[in-house]
């Protein structure tokens, strides 16, 4: 398997793509690969990035991939300015085959469903590779963003998917603002679009999540009131106000997203000891116009349910980045697999900037790829999919990394 990686930071975005993409071939050393992922900040014009990655890599390559909030190789880790990068494959086993469905906000399940009758027409592979748009609506002044749900989308896929397949993938965002993104559907880019990627061929991926969130104290609270992406109450009081409690101050109600807290949620044993990867977490979007509820990523929860306040804990991201990084590494090596290529997706939370720490997490996995010779493309995305406890789910404040091998 021929891997290369371009990278590109200008302004121009056509040049972006273009060089990006020259770069890209020339690391791989071939002219003819037959896959491309490929990611631009959203202060770029997508469809001008992508027309100048099909400038040079021809219109007969599928480039999958779309917007980012930042980009992550084996030499950078950027998230200012304008970065752009694409990751090509050349490899005469892999098969890939790209197939999308567009008018997500209208119904995130039927989506999934109709996606799902078009993957049951081919050969499945291995694995499936998904993004799609993670913006339904904007945010305004008055109120957080609402998202396109990751948990409605899996579960219109799971519904009709004639085979139990790992899916592993992101919702895409392209900046802080939560503006408008756009999709690499394969051959042509989208709005409000998923794009399922079937791989298959003679390698395998393996991938681990990265965690760092740990409890508050301890506490569990129920949720006696919610709606979708908006929860009314907490413990039968405002779901704000037991926020405001828990600050001490209502300063977080100008944070969108919430920056310090999450909502954890434990699928295990209660009580047992904790342990990062039994829990899924929610990030709260924030205040809702009412001044009384919060909103949150994922429209996943209902009444009833018992959870735990969350602390992202940015020295245990970092180390948790380092740890199973390496552990990933060293299974590999355990099954006698060579590593042929690396992708990480990376939650935009998770960042130095936002996360306020002193490095970056994404360079604990870019120092483990340099250590072991592995080419590196990353992108930081809004929502992060993989299989944990079970099932494939949606994620929050978690990075997944996936590794090709053989």
């Amino acid at each position: 398997m021929k891997v290369g990686i371009g990278y590109c930071n200008e302004e121009d975005v056509f040049l972006s793509g273009m060089k990006a993409a020259r770069g890209a071939l020339e690391e791989a050393g071939t002219r003819n690969p037959v896959l491309a992922f490929a990611f631009c900040s959203g202060g770029l014009d997508a469809e001008v990035f992508f027309k100048g990655l099909q400038s040079t890599l021809g219109e007969n390559i599928p480039i999958v991939g779309g917007s980012a909030i930042g980009i992550i190789t084996n030499s950078n880790i950027s998230y200012k300015g304008y970065p752009a990068a694409v990751a090509v494959i050349d490899d005469p086993s892999l098969r890939a085959e790209c197939f999308s469905v567009g008018n997500l906000d209208a119904d995130e399940r039927a989506a999934g469903r109709k996606l799902s009758r078009k993957l049951n027409s081919t050969r499945l592979g291995k694995l499936i590779f998904l993004l799609y748009d993670s913006l339904k609506t904007h945010a305004t002044a008055d109120s957080p963003p609402i998202l396109n749900s990751s948990a409605r989308l899996l579960q219109g896929i799971s519904e009709e998917l004639k085979k139990h397949l790992p899916i592993l993938g992101a919702g895409l965002i392209g900046d802080y603002t939560f503006s408008p993104t756009k999709q690499f559907c394969g051959f042509f880019t989208g709005e409000q679009t998923i794009i399922a990627l079937v791989l298959d061929g003679h390698f395998t991926c393996y991938h681990r999540i990265m965690h760092g969130c740990s409890p508050l104290d301890g506490v569990y609270h129920i949720i006696t009131k919610v709606k979708d992406d908006v929860i009314f109450e907490i413990d039968g009081k405002p779901a704000a106000d037991v926020i405001d409690e828990l600050y001490g101050n209502p300063g977080w109600r100008n944070e969108h997203p919430v920056k310090l807290l999450t909502i954890g949620i434990n699928c295990k044993d209660k009580f047992g000891e904790f342990h990062e990867g039994n829990y899924v977490n929610r990030l709260i979007t924030g205040v809702m116009p009412d001044g009384k509820s919060i909103g949150i990523f994922e429209p996943d929860l209902e009444e009833g349910i018992e959870f735990q306040f969350m602390l992202r804990d940015g020295q245990m991201m970092i180390e948790s980045a380092r740890k199973n990084s390496k552990r990933l590494v060293e299974e590999l090596k355990s099954r006698e697999k060579t590593p042929l290529f690396a992708l990480y997706i990376d939650c935009a939370g998770r960042t130095a900037e936002f996360s306020q720490t002193l490095t970056e997490e994404a360079a604990e996995v870019q120092k483990t790829c340099n250590e072991h010779g592995v080419p590196l493309l990353g992108f930081y995305s809004g929502v992060e999919i993989a299989p944990l406890l079970g099932r494939s789910r949606g994620l929050d404040w978690t990075g997944v990394l996936i590794i090709w091998a053989r």
